[in-house]
């Protein structure tokens, strides 16, 4: 028992699609010749706390990729926007009931299991909030595919942008805090959040939770420490392929799904 966490019944999810357009299909991208979503599925396994895991994809073509590896999947619709709105309609699809729902972005193949689990954790401490995603601290980037943070002193994120924010007027500020791949829901927040257009602001900024925000949802967000990187241009699907080389949870997983 982990914290007395484990009678909790946690749901993952992991958003795919098959045509990105920064990077084609890159969710079927080889790294260490496995498919890109079932990295991310098989490191999410390593979660102490996480009562069942899920692909969401829109694609027969990644359904049957998963079944090589016996991913589980549930195949939901073309039209989505955004991993948010996919991860909803497959958490409608599936009847049980869970105390969070966990979306885990599937583009980052090196994502840290114990990252997930401390989420969990902190949503547990922090009732309150209807959202939790953690945050990193960087340099300054101008990376407009690297969303930034900026919160209060109580962790409660006050906005998202892909701009350099807060903005370098009075003050130098080298550091700023980039927005994780790892969200948690409370699922009456996931519910609301479906219920409403996208909002003006998201419309400008392109980033889903902003809508979160616009509709008067608590977000909270945690520092936490390491490295984490999504792919989103061939550079980044460049530094994933070295990376695997030397990560010890790839050669445990590698071996039991039976790959050389």
């Amino acid at each position: 028992m982990v914290d007395g966490l484990q009678v909790k019944k946690i749901l993952a999810l992991i958003p795919v699609r098959l045509k990105s357009k920064r990077l084609k299909e890159k969710a079927l991208l080889k790294i260490g010749n496995i498919p890109m979503f079932v990295h991310v599925y098989n490191r999410t396994k390593f979660s102490k706390l996480v009562t069942d895991i899920f692909v969401c994809c829109d694609s027969k073509k990644i359904i049957n990729e998963g079944k090589k590896y016996n991913v589980n999947c549930i195949k939901t619709k073309k039209k989505h926007e955004n991993g948010t709105e996919r991860i909803l309609e497959a958490y409608s699809k599936i009847k049980k009931n869970y105390h969070l729902v966990i979306d885990i972005q599937g583009d980052e193949p090196l994502i840290d299991p114990s990252h997930i689990d401390y989420i969990i954790k902190f949503h547990f401490k922090n009732p309150d909030a209807d959202i939790v995603l953690p945050t990193l601290k960087i340099k300054r980037s101008k990376n407009e595919n690297i969303v930034k943070c900026v919160k209060d002193k109580n962790k409660k994120i006050l906005y998202l942008s892909r701009a350099e924010i807060p903005y370098e007027y009075k003050k130098k500020n080298n550091f700023l805090y980039k927005h994780l791949s790892i969200i948690s829901f409370k699922p009456d927040a996931l519910k609301r959040f479906g219920k409403k257009k996208k909002t003006n602001i998201e419309k400008i900024e392109g980033i889903e939770l902003v809508r979160a925000l616009e509709i008067g949802l608590k977000i909270k967000s945690p520092n936490l420490k390491g490295d984490s990187f999504s792919v989103d241009v061939m550079r980044d699907y460049r530094l994933a392929k070295k990376k695997i080389k030397n990560d010890k949870l790839f050669k445990i997983y590698k071996k039991k799904i039976l790959i050389n």
